[in-house]
């Protein structure tokens, strides 16, 4: 934060009222009022601010009106002075108590602002935070003591946590627009990772090329939606994806390669199915080749020991984090969201699955209500901490009533909002689940030829499309819908790319 400057060109209009514990806010009244004095000596003071100043952070309210106006008048291409300001202060009381219209002149009057204009702007709106901060420390106290109604000590801390959330990010960024210039070198920025990246990558990688060449990556403040029927593997696949992403950015940052120029990502994985043990077990195993099955029963050997103690060593620096509470609120997981991107850096989120998050408890009594208020709150955190977020989803059974399995936007369960709130929708479909369970009666000796062909049929079958997955892009705000054609091997549950991805470009009809 600025010093305190010794800037004194006229009284103080008043001086800043008690705090808590009787204590002054913090303010500089008469900074305010050198900057202000600053800007109508030459208005492009204003242009030359790399503070983002607005008339809210001003203390004292009527330098907060004048401020204000000027913002207005320069929009309008006016030139800003006394004189030009003087008609719309006129009839204004608090100014009248100063001294009146005069008052915008005696503003003028020494020109100290204008020998640190940037540093008073700077310490405007250091000053402003502090008295954010102050208020958010002052309602939490009010509310920790409010016993008078039912205490929700935990949905205080969320609310606290997401107001000094708020106030961090005002401080880091304190963008309410974007000109379009700066939002022009933002995606300049994306083609040229793009282009670093070999040409297929402007966000996160999901690990799969086939994938990226598809969607192009995982992009910032994109809402995810990843749905399949039970048995398909989205669990799997989202597992994979995290993995990938931070262990692009571990074996980046072993490269020497800045976090903002890796396309991994430091990934919160909110597991609210599975354990953590569980979802370790999985990455354990696609990582050292060894079935979960054999994992989770110790039939291993010692060449698969030290397998495993080569991937778990490896897997020691990932920056992958996993919450398994169960139960979360949708207010809980943003709060522990913001806690990571404070902490760690996040990049990417994936949360298994949407249907299992609770909501606010106002919807509680219509569950669309409350999955359209999930499915809101999922894009709102993208969107706040600009990281994609992938949110499993579960299909309605309508999938097993037709004859063709593949998953239709209309599947989505319980809530049309989902389609709505998400930028793109991922579904996993695997052939060989359905045909696997056609399975006719194994042949045994002494049963007739047709029993023996009908088995040997499907066998084929079996074999035809065994480890074969579709991923079908549904719906992509960046780009065309289609389907991707993986490799899924159950045994470690792992997709990866396949060799010939003919059917890769192929256009999807929902």
């Amino acid at each position: 934060m600025a010093d305190n400057l010794l800037i004194t060109p006229l009284d103080a209009p008043h001086a800043p009222p008690p705090g808590a514990s009787g204590r002054t806010l913090p303010a500089n009244v008469e900074a305010e009022a050198a900057f202000l004095g600053a800007v109508l000596i030459d208005n492009r003071v204003i242009e030359e601010l790399n503070t983002p100043l607005k008339a809210d952070h001003f203390f004292e309210p009527v330098h907060a009106r004048i401020y204000e106006r000027v913002v207005q008048l320069l929009d309008r291409k006016a030139v800003v002075t006394p004189v030009t300001l003087k008609p719309y202060f006129e009839a204004d009381e608090s100014l009248r108590a100063l001294g009146g219209v005069t008052y915008l002149a005696r503003l003028t009057a020494d020109g100290q602002g204008l020998l640190a204009p940037r540093e008073l702007a700077a310490q405007i709106y250091d000053l402003a935070l502090l008295r954010e901060l102050v208020s958010v420390g002052r309602n939490l106290v009010e509310a920790a003591l409010d016993t008078s109604e039912s205490v929700e000590p935990l949905q205080q801390i969320e609310l606290a946590e997401a107001a000094l959330y708020k106030v961090a990010e005002g401080a880091s960024t304190g963008n309410e627009t974007k000109e379009f210039a700066t939002a022009t070198k933002t995606a300049l920025g994306m083609i040229e990772q793009a282009l670093l990246s070999g040409g297929h990558v402007s966000g996160k990688t999901t690990g799969l090329t086939s994938v990226n060449e598809k969607v192009g990556g995982l992009h910032d403040s994109d809402l995810i939606i990843l749905a399949g029927r039970p048995g398909m593997g989205k669990t799997s696949l989202a597992t994979n994806i995290a993995f990938n992403a931070a262990d692009r950015l571990r074996r980046d940052r072993l490269d020497g390669i800045a976090d903002d120029k890796s396309v991994g990502a430091a990934t919160a994985f909110f597991s609210l199915e599975m354990s953590a043990d569980q979802l370790a077990t999985r990455i354990l195993a696609e990582q050292s080749g060894i079935s979960s099955e054999a994992l989770r029963m110790g039939k291993i050997s010692r060449e698969d020991f030290q397998s495993l103690s080569f991937a778990s060593q490896r897997l020691a620096e990932l920056p992958l984090y996993i919450d398994d509470t169960p139960a979360l609120t949708i207010a809980a997981l943003r709060a522990r969201a913001r806690r990571l991107k404070r902490r760690h850096g996040l990049g990417l989120i994936v949360v298994d699955y949407l249907q299992l998050l609770q909501g606010t408890g106002r919807a509680n009594d219509n569950r669309v209500n409350e999955i359209s208020e999930i499915s809101r709150g999922l894009k709102t955190l993208a969107k706040e901490l600009s990281v994609p977020v992938i949110a499993l989803s579960q299909l309605s059974r309508a999938v097993e009533q037709r004859e063709d399995k593949r998953p239709q936007l209309s599947d989505l369960r319980e809530s049309g909002s989902i389609e709505q709130d998400a930028d793109m929708v991922w579904f996993v479909y695997r052939e060989d689940y359905y045909v696997a369970a056609k399975e006719p009666k194994r042949p045994v000796e002494g049963d007739d030829a047709k029993t023996h062909e009908a088995h040997g049929a499907w066998a084929a079958e079996m074999e035809r499309v065994y480890g074969l997955a579709e991923l079908i892009i549904a719906k992509q705000r960046h780009g065309a819908t289609g389907k991707v054609r993986l490799r899924f091997e159950p045994r470690i549950t792992r997709f990866s790319d396949l060799a010939d991805d003919a059917l890769g470009g192929h256009s999807y009809d929902d």
